[in-house]
């Protein structure tokens, strides 16, 4: 016996959405195409939002791309914005390509920072020292302190499978109140939270520095942190994309059974991996040290670059040359937030765009057939 036809619902809509597993990997372009999709639905969502508390969503817009690229000093300080940024990402999207979910860049950033900050404050190197030699220092101690602050979660998940999202999360904390420690009682400066100012021989070169005899970089305060930033970019990906050690990483993330059976070491890929993953977003703590801050202080350091990283990441879809674009323009709109109010704006949208990011995963996975009601009676 067939079903009546005298629906009111199969007449107004007489079609069934239906969702079956991908068989096949969906072509490059469309994982592309998706990112940018949901970053678009991302920034509708976030237009209604803004026009149902009174505001102009458009004039939002404008205001936000003509604050962060509307002449040559701000798009300066987008630039910096955006170092610190592309440090985080390069970190997650390494130990991510291989499904380890390390949320401790924030905690890896911080030590970072206080490792460079210790060649100044203990003193490692005297202040006379030249920039040649103190820079290369700071930046070893940087990526040597976050190295071992991903190491603590890598070999925690390797030797006794504890879940890394928990322990490298709560290392985030650890890591703010040790450098809380340091600021507020040993470096502290005259009982402020803040350490003394570092020698400008320990400062990265910026911009500004050429002023005097190119006109046009005065006031400019980009710092060598961006080159060195697209430098290990570019390294990191030749290492995912052309090293032997790279698709060690991609395999294991693809399938670890497969890759236990070819007779790799999972256990000592996952430690490395995180120390991998912890020494880039220390280095990017140097470089916040070293080219904006110059000196050790709670507030600009930990100031969520890890957590924001983890969207910068994901965005560019784990690869190293896309954060860079990613990482601008989230710098952009972390420099924007600061002249929109109410000022959550900004970190609003960037919570909007990581959930739609995550819930295009599904089509990634699946293939969404429209179905006429017809053709099943």
């Amino acid at each position: 016996m067939t079903e009546s036809t005298g629906n009111p619902r199969r007449k107004m809509f007489p079609y069934r959405v239906q969702f079956e597993p991908r068989l096949d990997t969906p072509p490059g372009w469309f994982s592309t195409a998706l990112s940018l999709a949901s970053v678009a639905v991302a920034l509708i969502f976030g237009g209604l939002i803004i026009a149902m508390v009174g505001g102009d969503p458009i004039a939002t817009y404008v205001h936000i791309a003509g604050a962060s690229f509307g002449n040559l000093g701000v798009l300066s300080d987008t630039l910096v914005k955006a170092t610190p940024l592309l440090f985080t990402a390069l970190a997650c999207s390494v130990a991510f390509r291989m499904k380890l979910w390390n949320i401790g860049a924030e905690g890896q950033f911080v030590m970072g920072a206080f490792g460079a900050s210790a060649v100044v404050l203990i003193p490692i190197l005297p202040a006379e020292t030249s920039p040649w030699i103190f820079i290369p220092v700071m930046m070893l101690a940087g990526m040597l302190s976050g190295a071992l602050w991903g190491m603590i979660p890598g070999y925690l998940k390797a030797r006794f499978k504890v879940n890394e999202i928990i322990s490298s999360l709560m290392l985030n904390y650890i890591s703010i109140s040790w450098m809380n420690f340091w600021i507020f009682g040993v470096w502290s400066e005259g009982g402020f939270q803040m350490s003394p100012k570092f020698p400008q021989t320990s400062w990265l070169p910026r911009l500004l520095d050429m002023g005097k005899t190119y006109p046009i970089f005065r006031g400019l305060t980009t710092h060598l942190g961006l080159v060195i930033g697209i430098v290990a970019a570019i390294i990191l990906w030749f290492v995912i994309y052309r090293s032997k050690w790279g698709y060690e990483i991609r395999l294991i993330g693809d399938n670890s059974t497969a890759a236990n059976y070819a007779g790799i070491n999972i256990s000592k890929n996952v430690v490395l991996v995180m120390m991998v993953s912890g020494g880039l977003a220390g280095l990017g703590g140097m470089s916040e040290i070293a080219g904006v801050v110059h000196r050790m202080q709670t507030a600009p350091v930990a100031a969520g670059y890890g957590f924001t990283g983890i969207i910068v990441a994901w965005l560019a879809k784990l690869n190293p040359i896309a954060a860079i674009i990613v990482s601008i323009l989230f710098g952009a709109l972390l420099l924007a937030g600061r002249e929109i109010q109410p000022s959550g704006i900004p970190k609003m949208i960037q919570g909007i765009i990581l959930v739609c990011l995550i819930a295009s995963d599904f089509l990634l996975r699946y293939r969404v057939r429209i179905i006429h009601l017809g053709e099943e009676a």
